[in-house]
Order: structure tokens, then C-alpha cells, then sequence
């Protein structure tokens, strides 16, 4: 599946850089390929060599080579081993970034299987002791929080263990102790940071919801784990609007019979009656900031999946894998380290919250942004990195094709200066998208690319400082991850889609579902189609070279007339029609193994109407881009796409609601940013049934 590039192409000796761009980027054809099942993808650049000199893996590198007698002459080797000696690798993560453990442990890894998978067996340690970096970091910057409803909050690591140290004293009093679940329903602000590490330090489990989630959505997750004490804002500011949320704060309680306290965390001017006041909570000034020692397999925090294709699976990580994983991934991949800034803007409901926090493990500090991520303007988030030094910023593609589209310049609009790689998740990026960031900052800065998820809590396929940059593709599997693209037969394909599929245990693999006493709906949600390998839910292309493309979940995935296609090569065909301001594209099979219909949902554009002509010429774009075979049946306008609140346009349940589902059996209401978006999609059902097609 790779093909080795040595250590030494990379390397600033090399003179290699980075690849000519005169007039542009090379290769600039404006269509993606769809029949790649030899070609390799077009190379963007190579690393900077600059950045490969002063990337933080190069001091592991050295690391093995002095401590366990290992060169490796380029990153696909470094790869391989990671995934072929899996107990190796692990173990000297551990060693290299210095795990504190209670107790030490008996071996690497029981066993490879899956799922059961147990590693590190014996070990003791805890997550939060090792978020608050070391002696000399005590005045360095952990934390700097921005916020629409309050002025912006920093902390030093000192500053937030002393707060830790407080609140770990209050939930110990409120009965916290270790097992017991802590629930959040507070935004991305120091306080859910705090709670969060102080919940950790007990050896109890941390589960958090965004306010933006109403009382039903949140009940229908916190009522499944059963959590002890509920935290809680009032109200908060979203760009210039005041949201109240007494209402459902009081919702939530009343449901959740098992709350026996409610913590009212104060953000903004309301609060919430009937509560233990935040100054209550932190007031000890006498206990100590202790951990309690864990197994490695001990409960950290409960995730939920989106909720957009059924009730939300209560997704269990332990504190010992993400320790590992995050430090991994966080040095290796996203480079980050002492004085090292990571600017992402999540929510709390989120995983890539989880991923922000644990910056602090690498000694970086972080940016918590909260309220509306476009207020004032599209520039708010460049203008932040600018003012807070990000080192790493993450951006969705939606956003960075939003900034592309209005004619955003950040490199020249904005200091940059310290911003040494930029991180995109969450969805397809075409190579529009590539080209146009590769335009914007060259290869001084990373463009990594990366897709992962809630059940694993890290990326799967991404970059890192020295692996080169293909248009339109994420740069290969992450390090430790042992990831294929497999055929319905189990057997590994290069060049053609298939179910991205994890083939070796890792360490932040989920525990379990809560509740899930047998395991059976765990074992059927990843394991059912391949015996034994975990299979992901993401359709997926690796190219000869290692990269990878997810062209969206394989649940999602058009199966037409036998032949598969993957929903985001549509999109990268219509972005770039001005009268098409969005789309989703659904396929509705043939029981009779016939080609089924292929149906196009477009959003017009402000003051545009979609007639037969621009059907016509919609339909000849995608015939000519893609293949006759993807033109669609019907090309349907609606008013919004519904998306969820993590920004992923859900086909699923729209093609649900297209077979006879109800919008609210189809897709939780509160899982989505728009719930009424669904309602078109609905009367279209009606009308389509109605009409006999």
C-alpha cells in the first residue's frame, strides 16, 4: 500500500522543498479522478524542510535509534513498524513521553484480538496527573478562553491545578468518588476543563453535553449512564443573541432521577434556582490535588455518537488509552509541544473537545473558543489565532470553502506567522480546498487532513511534519493504526472503495457501550461484518502511494446498478456552480436489483431558482466530471441540507425519511443543527410516494 520515501528526501539537505507552483498549482484541472485504480495522486509538496529539521518526531526518531537500536530511513517504515511490532511501539510511547504509573505493568498487550483487547494488564495510573506539564511550566499559559457571553479567561498550569485541586475537594463532598458518573451541560469555557480533569482525578467518568442540545437530546444520552451531579450554565450569548436555558436545565433534572446535586456553573447573568452555587464548589482551600491510581482500562469519560441514525451509543474510553493515543497523536501528527498553542473550535458534545483538552498532555496550551464560530464575520477565527499565537488551528472544510468562496486572504490578511500547521476534519475536502490553502500559505505550513472519530477519539489517516501533501487526499494511516480498505470478501483493496477497517487492536478502541452488559450491541455495531476486525462505518480509497480518501460513511454510500460511489465526489462537482448553494445526494434501491433512483437535493443560491435549464446543466457538469452512470434521476430544490451539530451532512436520514421514516425516527432532533431542515425531504416523501415513482 506505500511507497517508501526516505527520511532523506525530506530532509533540508535534500533540496528538494517544495514542489513548483508557476501560475498556480500544477495539475489544476478543476476534476477530481474516479477511476484511480493505478494512478497515483497528484502530488501538492513536499514538507518544508525547515519543519521536518524542527518537527517533534525527529527527537523520537533519535530516541529509538540511542535507546532500542532502531533507524528507520523513512516515515512508511517508522509506519510499518508501529503497526507490525504493535507491543514495541506502544511500549516505547509509554516510555518516550514518560507515563507516570502507580503500579507497573505486566505486559504490552494481552493478546491481538477483537474485540477484548487488553492492554498494559497490572498498570495503575491516571489521566489528569499527567495534564498540568512539569515544575518549570507552573507560569506558562495552559488555557486562554474566548467567549461571547464573558471577557476571555487565562490560566497557567498552576493556576489551573489550583482550580482543579478546589473542585475535585467540592465533588468529593457532594459524594464523588470513583466510578460514579459527573455530568456537564456547559460550553466550551475553564469550567467544563476544570470539572472535567478534577471528575478524572477522583477515578469518577465525565460525560458533557453542549447547551446548544435541548432538554430532550440531553436527556436522551445522560438518562442512559445515570450521572450523580449535574454541572450546568444558565444561559449563555451566541453571537448577539441571549439564550435561556432555565427551562431545560429544569427538564433534564426532573428526568434524570439519579442527579443528586445540580451545580450551577455562572456564565452570564441568569442562574439556575434550587443549585449548589460554582463558589460553593471550589471554596476548600485545605485538600490536596491527589489522583487516584486506576487500571489502564478504567472508565475516563463516556462519548456519544451524533445520534443521527438512532438513539446516541454511549461510547466508553479508558484513561490509559487515550493517554497513550493522545500523546501520539498530539506529538507526532499535530507536532505540538511546550509552547505550542492549539486553537480548535469545538463544543463540548464533541470528541475533538476531548482532543483539545489533551494538548495539555504534550505540555501545549489551549484555546477554548465558545459562542458563534462566523460572529462577527468569516475572519473571526483567523483573527483569533492571530491574537492568541495558534501554533495549530483546526478548521472544518465547510469553513475553509466559505473563506475560498468570499476571497479570504489569512496569510496576508492576518500575523500567522506562528502557525505551523492547519487541521481539517469533519467532512470530504476536495482539492479545490487543498489547492486553495497550499495558495494562501505555501509549505510552511502543514495542511493535515484527517478522519477519525467519536468511537476511537483520535484520527485514523492524516499527515504529519514528514509526510508529503496530495491534492484532494489525506497523506496516510497515523502512526500505531493498522487501517485497510477492505472488499465485502474481507480481502484489502488499493485503488478502488472499500469499508475502512481497522485490523490490529488499538489502544483507545472504546471499552464498550454503558450499559451494554453482554457486549452485543457493542460487537454488532464494529464487528458484525468482518469477524474480528473492527470495521469503521467510512467508505474509503487508498491510492499506491498510502494516501486515502473517505468519500463519506458507506451506510451513505450509492450502490447503483452494482457499481459503488461515494457521495463526496458529487459535492466536489457542484461546490463551485454559483447557482448551487448546497446539496445532498441520496440513492433509493431497486429491490429488484435494478439501478434504483438516484435522487439530487440542491439549495439555490440567494435570488436563484433551479429550472429545467439548470437541471440540464447540472446533469451534463456531473455526466462529464464524474460518468453518465452518476447523473441523477431527479434534481429536487429544497430549502436547507440538514446537518448535524458536529457539521456532517447527514444522507442517512434524509434517504430514511425518503423510504417511509418519520423525521424524528429518522434523525434526533437535537442531534442536528436545523431540526426543521428535515421537514422538505418529508414532503417530498409524501409527494414522490404520491405521485407513483
Amino acid at each position: 500500500m506505500n511507497v517508501n520515501r526516505p527520511f532523506a528526501s525530506l530532509s533540508p539537505d535534500s533540496g528538494s522543498g517544495s514542489t513548483p507552483r508557476a501560475g498556480g498549482v500544477p495539475g489544476d484541472t478543476g476534476h477530481a479522478r474516479t477511476d484511480c485504480a493505478s494512478a497515483e495522486p497528484e502530488l501538492l509538496y513536499e514538507p518544508d524542510p525547515d519543519s521536518v529539521r524542527r518537527a517533534r518526531v525527529q527527537d523520537y526518531l533519535r530516541w529509538l535509534r540511542e535507546e532500542r537500536g532502531l533507524d528507520f530511513g523513512s516515515w512508511d517504515e517508522l509506519r510499518r513498524w508501529s503497526v507490525d511490532a504493535l507491543e514495541d511501539f506502544w511500549e516505547s510511547i509509554w516510555q518516550y513521553f514518560g507515563v507516570r504509573a502507580h503500579s507497573p505493568y505486566d505486559a504490552v498487550l494481552v493478546e491481538r484480538t477483537m474485540p477484548g483487547a487488553v492492554w498494559f494488564p497490572g498498570a495503575t495510573l491516571n489521566y489528569a496527573e499527567h495534564c498540568f506539564g512539569r515544575p518549570e511550566d507552573a507560569d506558562t499559559t495552559a488555557v486562554v478562553a474566548v467567549s461571547q457571553t464573558r471577557p476571555t479567561v487565562e490560566l497557567t498550569f498552576a493556576e489551573l491545578a489550583e482550580q482543579v485541586r478546589r473542585v475535585r475537594a467540592g465533588l468529593q463532598r457532594l459524594g464523588v468518588g470513583r466510578g460514579d458518573r459527573v455530568a456537564g451541560y456547559l460550553p466550551n469555557c475553564p469550567e467544563a476543563l476544570v470539572s472535567f480533569l478534577a471528575t478524572a482525578s477522583l477515578g469518577a467518568i465525565w460525560a458533557s453535553c453542549a447547551p446548544e442540545f435541548g432538554a430532550h437530546s440531553v436527556i436522551e444520552r445522560f438518562e442512559q449512564i445515570g450521572p450523580k451531579v449535574l454541572l450546568a450554565v444558565a444561559g449563555y450569548t451566541y453571537g448577539e443573541k441571549e439564550i435561556d436555558k432555565r427551562a431545560d436545565v429544569a427538564e433534564i433534572r426532573e428526568a434524570l432521577g439519579t442527579v443528586a446535586h445540580v451545580v450551577h456553573v455562572p456564565y452570564g447573568p441568569l442562574t439556575i434556582e434550587d443549585s449548589t452555587p460554582w463558589e460553593d464548589l471550589t471554596c476548600d482551600a485545605q485538600a490536596p490535588l491527589e489522583f487516584e491510581p486506576v487500571p489502564f482500562d478504567h472508565p475516563l469519560y463516556i462519548l456519544f455518537s451524533s445520534g443521527t441514525t438512532g438513539r446516541p451509543k454511549p461510547i466508553v474510553h479508558g484513561h490509559g488509552g487515550i493517554l497513550v493515543e493522545h500523546l501520539k497523536n498530539h506529538g507526532f501528527h499535530w507536532d505540538l509541544g511546550p509552547g505550542d498553542r492549539l486553537l480548535w473550535f469545538t463544543t463540548t458534545a464533541w470528541m475533538m473537545w476531548n482532543s483539545l483538552v489533551s494538548a495539555l498532555l504534550v505540555r501545549s496550551g489551549v484555546v477554548m473558543i465558545d459562542g458563534n464560530p462566523l460572529y462577527p464575520d468569516l475572519r473571526y477565527q483567523w483573527r483569533l489565532a492571530e491574537e492568541t499565537g495558534a501554533t495549530l488551528m483546526g478548521a472544518s472544510p465547510g469553513y475553509l470553502m466559505a473563506c475560498r468562496k468570499d476571497g479570504v486572504r489569512p496569510a496576508e490578511e492576518f500575523d500567522l506567522s506562528r502557525l505551523r500547521q492547519l487541521s481539517v476534519v469533519g467532512s470530504p475536502f476536495h482539492a479545490e480546498g487543498f489547492r486553495w490553502v497550499a495558495e494562501q500559505f505555501g509549505d510552511r505550513v502543514l495542511l493535515n487532513v484527517g478522519s477519525g472519530g467519536t468511537d476511537v477519539c483520535t484520527g485514523l489517516v492524516q499527515a504529519s511534519p514528514l509526510t508529503p501533501v496530495w491534492a484532494g487526499e489525506m497523506s496516510g494511516a497515523s502512526l500505531g493504526v493498522d487501517v485497510h480498505a477492505l472488499d465485502p470478501d474481507g480481502k484489502a483493496v488499493v485503488g478502488e472503495l472499500g469499508e475502512l477497517v481497522i485490523t490490529s487492536p488499538m489502544p483507545s478502541m472504546p471499552l464498550g457501550f454503558w450499559g451494554d452488559e453482554d457486549g452485543a450491541r457493542f460487537r454488532a455495531a464494529y464487528f458484525e461484518m468482518y469477524d474480528g476486525l473492527f470495521r469503521f462505518g467510512d467508505w474509503c480509497r487508498f491510492s499506491p502511494v498510502g494516501s486515502c480518501v473517505i468519500t463519506g460513511r458507506s451506510d451513505a454510500t450509492l450502490n447503483r446498478g452494482g457499481v459503488r460511489l461515494g457521495t463526496a465526489e458529487f459535492y466536489r462537482v457542484l461546490q463551485d456552480v454559483p447557482e448551487i448553494a448546497d446539496s445532498v445526494i441520496v440513492h433509493l434501491e431497486d429491490p429488484d436489483a435494478g439501478k434504483g433512483e438516484l435522487i439530487l437535493f440542491v439549495v439555490p443560491a440567494a435570488g436563484r431558482t433551479v429550472d429545467d435549464s439548470l437541471r440540464a446543466r447540472l446533469a451534463a457538469e456531473i455526466r462529464g466530471s464524474l460518468s453518465p452512470r452518476h447523473v441523477p434521476d431527479i434534481i429536487v430544490p429544497v430549502s436547507a441540507v440538514p446537518y448535524s451539530r458536529t457539521g456532517k451532512k447527514l444522507e442517512v436520514p434524509v434517504k430514511r425519511i425518503l423510504q417511509g421514516a418519520a423525521p424524528h425516527d429518522a434523525a434526533s432532533p437535537g442531534a442536528l443543527t436545523d431540526p426543521s431542515a428535515l421537514d422538505a425531504y418529508a414532503e417530498f416523501a409524501r409527494r414522490h410516494k404520491g405521485s407513483g415513482r
